[in-house]
């Protein structure tokens, strides 16, 4: 007895296996709000940095009546502390200034490091060949200087406001801390104020181009803005400097 087996009964459908999708890559998340993003922070800096820039100013413009008397920087200094009275108490003033000044390097330290690292984590392999920019160079300047400048302010603090360095001490008269404090005995001291404005300076030339490219003031107009930095630089630097160069070749006494 042959039994058939009928071969389309046999064979039964095989149906192909369903292809995988590729998994995704996980989504990276961008930094919501307005201070986690890059941009936030680099606005953050650059508002900040005006504030900083005002401030040295006017600091600057107070330093130079020395130029005009003893008495008129002593007046100018005690204007400052008597500034809205009697409306408002002695000292009001200044110190609403110095507490914005002090938020203000506190938010722009914050945002220049955090974008440091942000950076540095975006790249994590360094360039074999460094470009020949601005940022070769400024990149130093901006984190080395800003240390500098850190502990310069500590010890201007110290010598100039609240006179523990200073020969004159806190008893003496703001010209007269001024005038012993840079005496041509103390040149060291005029050294490191030379160092620091320097490092001002260059600071000063680098945030205020970063700062107008943040804000897109120097699309299509870079040459000028950056010239236009380079000489905002300049002269606060040299109003800064001129005080104590005078009182150490004895031109102011």
């Amino acid at each position: 007895m042959t039994a058939t087996i009928e071969r389309g009964a046999a064979t039964a459908p095989v149906s192909a296996a369903p292809q995988q999708r590729p998994a995704k890559p996980p989504a990276s998340r961008k930094p919501s709000g307005f201070l986690r993003s890059s941009s936030g922070r680099k606005v953050v800096m650059a508002v900040t940095g005006a504030v900083m820039v005002g401030y040295l100013i006017v600091h600057m413009l107070g330093n130079l009546k020395i130029f005009f008397g003893a008495q008129s920087f002593n007046d100018y200094a005690h204007g400052l502390r008597t500034f809205g009275e009697p409306l408002l108490p002695y000292r009001t003033v200044v110190t609403l200034v110095e507490v914005v000044l002090a938020v203000s390097v506190v938010l722009h330290m914050w945002a220049a490091i955090t974008l440091t690292r942000r950076a540095a984590k975006a790249r994590p392999v360094k360039y074999v060949a460094k470009k020949a920019q601005a940022g070769g160079y400024a990149t130093h300047i901006m984190r080395f200087g800003g240390i500098t400048i850190l502990l310069f302010v500590i010890w201007h603090l110290l010598d100039l406001t609240f006179g523990v360095v200073n020969p004159a001490g806190f008893d003496g008269t703001p010209a007269a801390r001024m005038i012993e404090g840079f005496a041509p005995s103390r040149w060291w001291v005029t050294l490191i104020y030379v160092v620091a404005v320097v490092m001002v300076g260059l600071h000063l030339r680098h945030g205020l181009w970063s700062g107008f490219q943040t804000l897109g003031w120097a699309k299509g107009r870079a040459k000028t803005v950056r010239l236009g930095a380079g000489l905002v630089a300049g002269v606060i630097a040299l109003g800064f400097l001129a005080p104590p160069l005078a009182v150490m070749i004895g031109v102011v006494k």
